[in-house]
């Protein structure tokens, strides 16, 4: 995968800007069944509708890099099915189910990875049918309903608590510790911008001194309100219109630069990937890591 730029670059973009929304925490009565179908909007507009096991192996291709083991891949294979689950029970009255894009998850067709990974497709693809076969129909729950599996990257360190990034608070999605995830190449990132630009940017007035105050984290660190010369400030729209990794941030001003550090890639609810990666390379199962990032879920069987 790292010999193909643009896939790569894919794989490091996409859960830095998951934007579903959880409204409230129902009770499921989708039957789920064998041989489901998903219909799943592509980005020309179409909806096509796909068997679930096919769709997750494209979301596999999509969500992770190759390089990551297999019982970190089992891991997101169920995740993955269980967000795509949870969807498909949601909207059941309307047009589709999911989109192809980081607006949900990214479903990749064969043929995009026949032309992406050129010779090693029968390999790669071969790889990922098999993982998600050895995990077909496995989906997660609390209390018999199906979860909002949410995943991302890069913790910071600690995941987040839903309550604190979506405004709703959900026992299985609860801070906890993910040291591990110091091995991933996008846990810190630096920018620089001359205030001019900065202020360009952000749309905002500014003289060549300004103050910048953060007034609220999170548990784990995301920042949840800040001032630019005592006006209060969107963190949202500071790290779209700045393309910042991540909402945990801290900034400074050196000379007539400002300067951003940021700690983690995603909005750091439920299951890190990479410390999904990291935890498999010491040993454990993907049952585990699912286990860990989702606190007190069972895992069942279609």
């Amino acid at each position: 995968m790292k010999k193909i730029l643009l896939f790569s670059l894919v794989i490091i973009i996409i859960p830095t800007i998951m934007t579903t929304i959880i409204k409230k925490e129902d009770k499921n009565d989708f039957i789920y069944e064998e041989n489901m179908l998903i219909r799943v909007k592509r980005k020309n507009g179409n909806v096509e509708v796909i068997p679930l096991e096919k769709y997750i192996v494209g979301v596999l291709a999509g969500e992770m890099p190759l390089n990551f083991t297999d019982e970190a891949f089992k891991a997101q294979a169920i995740a993955a099915r269980t967000y795509a689950l949870k969807k498909m029970g949601n909207n059941v009255n309307n047009e589709y189910d999911v989109v192809d894009t980081v607006q949900n998850q990214v479903y990749l067709d064969e043929e995009y990875l026949k032309h992406a990974w050129s010779v090693n497709y029968v390999d790669n693809i071969n790889r990922l049918r098999k993982i998600v076969l050895e995990t077909k129909g496995e989906y997660l729950t609390y209390e018999n309903n199906t979860i909002e599996a949410f995943y991302f990257s890069t913790s910071s360190g600690t995941t987040e608590n839903s309550k604190e990034i979506f405004g709703i608070s959900l026992p299985y999605l609860q801070n906890v510790k993910s040291t591990w995830d110091e091995i991933s190449p996008v846990y810190e990132d630096i920018k620089r911008y001359k205030i001019i630009k900065f202020c360009e940017l952000l749309e905002i007035e500014c003289s060549q001194e300004i103050n910048i105050n953060i007034i609220k984290r999170t548990t784990a660190g995301t920042v949840k309100e800040f001032k630019i010369n005592n006006i209060n400030y969107n963190v949202s729209n500071l790290v779209n219109k700045l393309s910042l990794r991540s909402s945990n941030f801290s900034i400074s001003i050196d000379q007539d630069e400002v300067l951003i550090k940021t700690k983690g890639y995603g909005h750091g609810v439920g299951m890190s990937q990479y410390g999904a990666q990291a935890m498999s390379l010491l040993g454990y199962k993907h049952q585990e890591i699912l286990k860990y990032y989702y606190k007190n879920v069972e895992i069942k069987k279609i």
